[in-house]
C-alpha cells in the first residue's frame, strides 16, 4: 500500500501520480513490498528568514514486509528530480538488502555444510 503526504505544499494530482507511478514501478521490480506499507512525504522547503530558491524533499519509508525499516530522502530544487534520485537510491538500497540476506543465507549454509564433513574427533 502506497500513502503520499504533502508537507509545506499544496496538494497536486499530478506529484501524486508521479509518486504513485514511481512507486509502483519498484514494486514490480521487488514484490516483496506488496506487503508493505510505503510511506511517500513529498515537501518543500523555504527559510522564511533567508531569501533563496526553495528546495524540495522526498522521504520514502517502508514499513512491514521483507523490507521494513528501509528509509530514504532526497532533495533538489525541483520536486520531481528529488522523486527520481530517491528512486534511483532505493533501487541500490533495495538490491543491497537482498543481497545481504542472501550473503548471510549461503555463509550460514557453508558453515552448517563445514561442521558435518568434518570427520568425528577421536577419544583417545
Amino acid at each position: 500500500m502506497i500513502h503520499i503526504k504533502f508537507k509545506n505544499l499544496d496538494k497536486s494530482e499530478m506529484a501524486r501520480e508521479a509518486a504513485t507511478e514511481r512507486m509502483e514501478s519498484m514494486i514490480e521490480k521487488f514484490p516483496d513490498l506488496l506487503k508493505s506499507r510505503i510511506s511517500v512525504t513529498l515537501e518543500m522547503a523555504n527559510s522564511p528568514v533567508q531569501s533563496g530558491p526553495d528546495l524540495f524533499h522526498v522521504k520514502v519509508h517502508v514499513n512491514g514486509g521483507k523490507y521494513n525499516g528501509v528509509r530514504l530522502e532526497k532533495s533538489a530544487p525541483n520536486l520531481y528530480l528529488a522523486l527520481a534520485d530517491v528512486v534511483d537510491r532505493m533501487l541500490e538500497k533495495l538490491n543491497r538488502f537482498g543481497d545481504r540476506s542472501r550473503v548471510k543465507a549461503r555463509n550460514k549454509a557453508r558453515k552448517q555444510m563445514e561442521i558435518l564433513s568434518e570427520p568425528p574427533e577421536e577419544i583417545v
